[in-house]
């Protein structure tokens, strides 16, 4: 490319000072014959010789044509060899950070996305290119990062439920006296593992959306009240809080914000479902929506096992549910506050967790207003 691109320009350099040339000679030409002429039958001495009028005036135009011609011959050669000297080196000045995509693009693989032109010195519509392509390495990388680590999750997290299915039928084959009764109990052991890995991959595929940089669609993008997707939310588990014995308290407050309703209502289930199922029997509820420092706020604090603050933000890592084991009987799979701040952060809000004095947590979720 820099090669053609050189020509090109040498060439046309070349075309037009050869035009401007041509130009220049008939412009002298014709300033030569403007010149006022003697009379008739003058003649004008020159050298000692007497010589007419009229071929001093055509000899000094051929002289003038002549004298730029030579003068324009020696000039051409060397106004050509400028002008391609100048056109490699600046063609070399624009294409070089082209030149720099080109061979990022080559060296890029999985395993190196991390790469970046940061090209700091160009300029124009070329620092927009290169812009733009570092941009796209970053939305790439971030989706090759959650795949990573749906791929890990997935295939750490499903041993568990795989691995009591091929037990329980492993077991119940083995046995020949194996009755209906026994068979029964395998059913349910299947069932419920099954159920587990279905809950398992339910929660990895959102959690991978929501991680990814285009989570939230903007096709379904609307107005949304926090106080309203806390009703469902709530009406999802009182039968769970009945028979657990939890006092559920509301102090919903108009908390108007923008973004994806169904991912919105999953933060409120996910919060809501969590101070349920981590909670203490007997225990308590309480969930609030308002406004605060020009945010929609949504808190929902729970009572429940102690937990450490130093251990507060771990509880935001997939598979982790504070105070109890990863592997104990615990409903859920540990994904419920890994989305919550995976949606959050996708609407461009914050969401933060402290313990309650005594036992039990306290989370607060600020999302924009519209």
């Amino acid at each position: 490319m820099r090669p053609v691109l050189t020509l090109l320009s040498t060439g046309l350099v070349a075309l037009v000072s050869a035009l401007l040339l041509w130009l220049g000679w008939l412009l002298v030409g014709g300033v030569a014959n403007a010149v006022p002429a003697l009379p008739p039958g003058s003649r004008v001495r020159v050298g000692g010789l007497d010589v007419p009028a009229e071929q001093v005036s055509a000899a000094v135009g051929a002289a003038m044509q002549t004298e730029v011609l030579r003068a324009g011959l020696i000039a051409y050669p060397l106004v050509v060899l400028a002008a391609a000297v100048v056109s490699w080196w600046l063609v070399g000045r624009v294409l070089g950070p082209l030149h720099a995509v080109t061979a990022t693009a080559r060296r890029l693989s999985a395993e190196s996305l991390d790469t970046r032109l940061g090209l700091s010195d160009a300029r124009g519509e070329v620092a927009e290119l290169a812009a733009g392509f570092d941009a796209m390495l970053d939305r790439l990388q971030a989706a090759f990062d959650a795949q990573r680590r749906f791929v890990a999750n997935a295939s750490h997290e499903l041993r568990t439920p795989l691995a009591v299915l091929r037990t329980e039928v492993d077991v119940t084959l083995a046995d020949p006296d194996a009755d209906v009764d026994e068979l029964r109990r395998m059913g349910e052991v299947v069932r419920d593992a099954t159920r587990r890995a279905d809950e398992l991959i339910s929660g990895l595929l959102l959690l991978a959306r929501t991680e990814a940089p285009s989570a939230v669609d903007p096709a379904v993008v609307r107005t949304v009240d926090l106080a309203a997707v806390v009703v469902p939310a709530v009406a999802a588990v009182r039968a769970e809080a009945a028979r657990r014995g939890l006092r559920i308290t509301e102090h919903r407050a108009p908390a108007p914000t923008v973004g994806d309703p169904v991912l919105l209502e999953r933060v409120a289930g996910n919060l809501v479902e969590n101070a349920v199922r981590h909670n203490v029997t007997a225990g308590w509820v309480r969930i609030g929506t308002g406004l605060q420092a020009r945010s929609a706020e949504l808190c929902v604090s729970s009572s429940g096992p102690e937990i450490a603050p130093d251990r507060v933000e771990e509880l935001f890592e997939p598979f982790r549910r504070g105070p109890v084991d990863r592997t104990a009987d615990t409903p859920g799979s540990g994904l419920g506050l890994s989305i919550v701040r995976a949606v959050v952060h996708a609407h461009g809000g914050t969401v933060a967790a402290e313990p309650v004095p005594g036992g039990g947590l306290t989370v607060t979720v600020q999302l924009p207003m519209p």
